[in-house]
């Protein structure tokens, strides 16, 4: 790709954390950059607050878990683009709990957003940009590295995905479609912030994480990286 400039790209949950921070990287290099987001209020609230100096950036409202939100989306974007030459599948929920606590329904709301949610997307990135090419960036995380408790249905989402990327990794190079796995170890976002402050000393800013999506998505047209980690130095989880 190796230029960014009026390049589309739809990031899912990119209202805050390492998604407002991707989006921040990528205005800069004149990315026409969507917020695919389900909290609206809040995603409105980024775009303003990264349009100062006239960035081509807005929001849409995005369900990814719910596969006609993602029809309608892409839909809406092609109608009015006609690409989507980068998608960021970055929307992530986690239910901190025992195998014992967790519900049936909470089980089956990360494995909706974090794994079904990006396969919903990726499905559709395929079937429209299969003839355009393009890339797609998968959000994994150290999670899908190791096992820590309380957080089985994220490990299973975040094991999934990290194997799903590879596989359409192995799929879209034939479609001359990109895809990496980035895998991010603790960030200080919201994600992480509002359930463990006390870990803020050994996380890193998500800034950091988003020049490194950024660096993959400038790569030569010949040139893919497949997966990536970004971690750290602090890092216990991994290795």
């Amino acid at each position: 790709m190796q230029t960014l400039r009026n390049k589309v790209v739809l990031i899912t949950g990119g209202g805050q954390g390492l998604g407002k921070a991707t989006a921040r990287a990528l205005v800069k290099d004149g990315a026409k950059v969507i917020l695919g987001d389900i909290n609206d209020d809040q995603a409105k609230t980024t775009v303003a607050e990264l349009r100062q100096n006239g960035e081509q950036i807005e929001n849409i409202h995005l369900d990814v878990g719910d596969r006609e939100s993602v029809e309608e989306t892409f839909k809406d974007i092609f109608e009015r683009y006609g690409s989507i030459d980068v998608l960021i599948n970055n929307a992530g929920v986690d239910v901190t709990k025992s195998v014992t606590d967790l519900s049936f329904d909470e089980w089956d709301k990360v494995l909706k957003v974090n794994l079904y949610g990006s396969f919903h997307t990726t499905k559709k990135f395929f079937e429209l940009m299969g003839e355009k090419g393009g890339h797609i960036v998968n959000i994994s995380s150290t999670a899908a590295k190791g096992a820590w408790e309380n957080a089985a249905a994220y490990h299973a989402s975040k094991w999934g995905l990290l194997g799903f990327s590879h596989a359409m990794h192995v799929e879209g190079r034939a479609k001359n479609i990109k895809v990496t796995a980035l895998i991010a170890g603790g960030m200080k976002t919201p994600f992480i912030m509002e359930r463990f402050p006390e870990a803020e000393p050994n996380l890193q800013d998500p800034k950091n994480v988003a020049e490194t999506i950024r660096y993959t998505l400038l790569q030569p047209d010949e040139t893919v990286i497949p997966e990536v980690m970004v971690i750290p130095m602090k890092e216990t989880s991994w290795p």
